[in-house]
């Protein structure tokens, strides 16, 4: 009866941590989904608001600083006082905040949502790696789990540009942050219920206030400096100035964390080699993919004359093969060869599928010129960021979980947002100096594109080479360790042999 009570306890807590899982994908996916689905509704908000179209760009830029400058306090906030807590402040904040959204009556009122709203999914996504790291200690089942927060983190973009096409067009506006409000409530409630609460290192020796304001300020000038760039130019004295102060506030942090016996940030986690060269490598990557996204979706639309659905509808297929992958193939294949041999063969798809697309001209058709490269696409992003999550987290103490947790959503954000700003700014100088030699608008633009797939190559090779020379020796230790884990868990499940009894005593007995 004990032994059958037991197996019960431990089937209802694994199916615990499963629908756990879900819920804080449930949380990933408004995130996710957020980064594009708005982008959709911008003509629609701005006739309705009467947005200028200089004003209009902070419906996105509120979203992206607030979201940006305060990943990385929200993830040491979650190893302090508990990561659930954190998670569950930042699910409300985001859902009250998309609510105020779809009600917002002017610009003024929107923008001011819009930061709330980023200020929320950073909160609440800054410490979702570090919640599955911690509720799947297993090395198998954390892959599969990771399999799912890729699926979600990769195909919410393009699921986005669908959603936002279908509401604006079917509805209005206002859904599309309307939308966020049920799936929040339920996010937060079941999370309330299923999430288990970590053991937090508490604020005994008080609170780095200091470092705290010194780096979510330099992040929130940096970041400022990034998004309006575009509008600034990348050589004017506002874009050089702002970014000179982030620079120099983040040079104060971290002279005041080398100091500090209670750092928000200890430095220590910047000498763990996997968790600072996968953030390396992951940029690369990221950049890459949203220079698909954004420069595949404008070649679509303004060379092929895509409406805003049928071109979220293009990008499916590469969403489909991540889901295809997600489903228990790379995790099963990272069980079996290790990260580094699942990671390299995606890194060079993810090359091969960049570079069809610098093919791509303005009579090139989607089912023969676009759609190989999306797929080949889809099967290397697929396979390589779960193995870099993976060796992520391999060698942080849990302690600092949520941390490294934050550190690796800064270096997908940073690196998607640094890396678009730049790539857009060449892309247009590009398309600006062949117009002014003669070309056609279309070629213009097309070679424009070509130069931002080809840069998006080249971070790609990069990542690759940082790779094989960086994350080899962290990848096999951690192989390593996670097959002497599982040979040392499944010995223990073996039943213990019965004892048999000795000849000998079975035969006195029967002569007596």
């Amino acid at each position: 009866m004990s032994e059958l009570t037991v197996a019960a306890t431990a089937g209802g807590a694994d199916r615990r941590r499963w629908i756990a899982l879900v819920v804080v994908c449930l949380a990933m996916l408004m995130n996710a989904l957020d980064s594009s689905i708005v982008n959709v509704a911008l003509p629609s908000i701005q006739s309705d608001l009467h947005f200028s179209q200089s004003n209009l760009t902070w419906v996105v830029d509120a979203y992206l600083i607030a979201f940006g400058s305060f990943l990385l306090l929200a993830g040491r906030l979650g190893d302090l006082i508990g990561r659930k807590r954190v998670f569950l402040t930042g699910v409300a904040l985001f859902t009250a905040a998309s609510a105020l959204c779809a009600a917002a009556p002017n610009q003024g009122t929107l923008i001011v949502a819009r930061f709330a709203q980023g200020l929320g999914g950073a909160v609440s996504s800054s410490v979702i790696i570090a919640i599955i790291v911690t509720e799947f200690p297993n090395a198998g089942e954390r892959a599969r789990a990771m399999s799912a927060y890729m699926l979600v983190a990769v195909g919410g973009g393009s699921l986005g540009l669908v959603a936002g096409g279908v509401l604006t067009q079917a509805v209005s506006w206002h859904w599309i942050f309307l939308i966020n409000v049920p799936i929040g409530v339920a996010t937060f409630g079941l999370g309330v219920v299923l999430i288990e609460e970590n053991v937090g290192l508490g604020v005994g020796r008080g609170v780095d206030v200091a470092g705290s304001l010194l780096v979510t300020v330099a992040l929130l000038v940096g970041i400022y400096a990034i998004v309006t760039a575009a509008t600034h130019g990348w050589a004017s004295g506002h874009t050089l100035g702002y970014g000179a102060a982030g620079v120099a506030l983040l040079v104060a942090f971290f002279g005041v964390e080398a100091r500090r016996s209670n750092p928000i940030m200890p430095l220590r986690i910047l000498r763990v080699r996997s968790l600072v060269g996968s953030s390396v490598v992951r940029g690369c990557l990221f950049i890459a993919m949203y220079a698909v996204f954004f420069f595949g979706a404008l070649y679509l639309e303004q060379v092929r004359g895509y409406s805003p659905l049928r071109t979220g509808l293009a990008f499916l297929p590469m969403s489909i093969v991540v889901a295809a992958l997600s489903m228990g193939v790379i995790s099963r294949l990272l069980i079996r060869f290790g990260a580094m041999n699942v990671l390299i063969p995606g890194l060079v798809a993810v090359i091969v599928g960049l570079f069809l697309l610098t093919r791509v001209d303005e009579h090139t058709g989607y089912a023969a010129g676009l759609l190989p490269g999306l797929l080949i696409l889809g099967l290397g992003m697929g396979a390589a960021m779960v193995p870099l999550l993976s060796i992520a987290m391999a060698d942080v103490p849990p302690a600092d979980a949520g941390l490294a947790s934050g550190i690796v959503n800064v270096s997908i954000w940073l690196s998607s947002s640094v890396g678009l700003a730049v790539l857009s700014s060449l892309a247009a100088s590009r398309t600006k100096t062949l117009a002014a030699h003669g070309h056609s608008a279309v070629a213009a633009l097309v070679s424009g594109y070509h130069l931002a797939f080809l840069i998006g190559t080249g971070c790609a090779v990069l990542g690759l080479v940082t790779a094989l020379v960086v994350l080899r020796a962290p990848a096999r230790a951690a192989f390593a360790a996670a097959r002497a884990t599982a040979a040392a868990t499944d010995s223990a499940k073996l039943p213990a042999p019965r004892e048999q009894p000795e000849p000998h005593a079975e035969a006195v007995s029967h002569d007596s």
